[in-house]
């Protein structure tokens, strides 16, 4: 058996366009990104920075599960395990909300949500 790796758009240039690859093995986040560098070069410089940290724009989910919240780099992986690799995404602007969207306590930006579906 082995780990499914979910690869987003813009790495899937390096992943020779395949949007699932899979992984031998891995025995931790760490350890699936040397084994991906070897199968895909290219791709380690895009998921960590010259210290070898993950890049803060990159995240990592185990099982829908996002690392932050589990061992970081060095959550375990086994047979069988899912990991999504998911660009995060910053912007956007309330430049055009109007005025009468606000109710005047600022509940629209407690009540905005933003969701990301793999």
């Amino acid at each position: 058996m082995s780990i499914k790796v979910r690869i987003p758009t813009p790495l899937q240039s390096i992943t020779k366009n395949k949007s699932e690859v899979e992984v031998e093995k891995a025995q931790d986040i760490k350890d699936l990104i040397e084994k991906l560098e070897e199968k895909y070069p290219g791709i380690k410089e895009r998921l960590l920075d010259e210290n070898g940290n993950l890049r803060r724009f990159i995240n990592f989910f185990v099982n829908e599960e996002d690392i932050r919240f589990l061992d970081g780099i060095n959550t375990a992986l086994k047979d069988g395990d899912e990991v999504s690799i998911i660009p995060a995404i910053a912007g956007g602007s309330l430049a055009n909300v109007q005025c009468s969207k606000f109710n005047g306590n600022g509940s629209i930006f407690r009540n905005l949500k933003f969701i990301i579906m793999p």
